[in-house]
């Protein structure tokens, strides 16, 4: 049986929500229980809010480029200037309402369901099986949560896309729902349904286990740990692994990124099925195209994104009594 299949099956049948078992820790016995999981999801939806809220502007920027790449053509800095310039400052903030609600709902079951995932699948295997395969359970826990998210996300972002590709489409989220409701029907928020998949599920597995590999890399260079952390703290260690695990996560869903833009916008790729439409759009632009078109704000954006989600998620998880489960090396004793 595949570890993916471990996680799951251990997520369906642990008792974490009635007998909680106490796991080590950083050479420390905790319990983690339905509390803990709600001050997780609650500290990834505050966390992804935040962040996603405040870059609104460069992903705005990072979106035309990708949907017009020939009137936005001098970068990051040039298109911002080009949207000021046509729109007003007010445009750079277009789809705030839909970025904020929208990754709230995300961040609730990604980073709950990541911690919710990883810990029963630590009490699955066991301590000494599950630190010798910690990166296989960070990819598969993020894959089970990003899943789950994208489920809720998709509609919001369909919205958030549309609207930035054409700023008189809607004035504001609920507006833009009953539009979108009306002239294409529940199918119109799922459209983007399998590139979104494509791109969050490998972006989320790629930022959790580069973040927890990174972090660790930090921890021994130091010779430190959670429970003794560095000079520069643990928040610290989560901001810098961030910027890491975003650069990475970035570049890899990036192709997917672009096409979820695309098919957003209005007649992008045809009539027909919605892989048709990807197939044709992804043949129009060119792989090359995908892969680099507005790339380095994208990097620009996650790394930032990603490092500020960290930090917030451990700063609001201490403000509400818990700290992040860490994986421990039973040898380490």
């Amino acid at each position: 049986m595949s570890l993916f299949s471990n996680v799951m099956n251990a997520a369906s049948t642990s008792s974490a929500f009635v007998a909680p078992k106490p796991l080590a820790t950083s050479g420390a016995k905790k319990v983690y229980d339905l509390e803990y999981y709600l001050k997780g999801a609650a500290a990834g939806g505050i966390c992804c809010s935040i962040t996603h809220g405040a870059l609104t502007p460069v992903d705005v920027v990072k979106t035309r480029i990708q949907l017009d790449p020939v009137k936005y053509n001098s970068g990051l800095i040039g298109g911002t200037k080009t949207i000021i310039a046509e729109e007003g400052a007010g445009a750079l903030l277009t789809g705030l309402g839909a970025t904020c609600g929208g990754y709230f709902i995300q961040g609730w079951f990604k980073f709950g369901g990541v911690e919710y995932f990883k810990i029963n699948a630590v009490e699955a295997l066991g301590d000494e099986k599950a630190w010798a395969l910690k990166t296989p359970i960070y990819l598969a826990s993020a894959a089970c949560a990003e899943t789950i998210a994208d489920v809720f996300l998709c509609p919001l972002e369909a919205v958030r896309i549309r609207s930035v590709s054409d700023p008189d489409f809607c004035d504001g989220l609920a507006d833009g729902f009953g539009k979108m409701l009306k002239a294409e029907g529940i199918g119109g928020f799922y459209a983007g349904m399998g590139p979104i998949l494509f791109k969050q599920v490998p972006y989320t597995m790629a930022k959790f286990a580069v973040q927890g590999a990174a972090a660790d890399s930090i921890y021994n260079a130091t010779g430190s740990s959670a429970a003794n952390p560095p000079a520069i703290g643990n928040l610290g260690v989560s901001l810098g692994s961030g910027v890491i695990a975003g650069v990475a996560a970035a570049i890899i869903s990036h192709p997917a990124d672009t096409l979820l833009s695309m098919v957003n916008k209005a007649g992008a790729g045809g009539e027909g099925p919605i892989f048709t439409r990807l197939g044709r759009i992804a043949g129009e632009v060119g792989m090359v195209k995908l892969c680099t078109n507005g790339l380095l704000p994208r990097c620009v954006m996650i790394g930032s994104l990603t490092a500020g989600q960290f930090g917030i998620f451990d700063t609001v998880m201490g403000a509400l009594g818990a700290s992040k489960f860490h994986f421990h090396d039973p040898n380490s004793d």
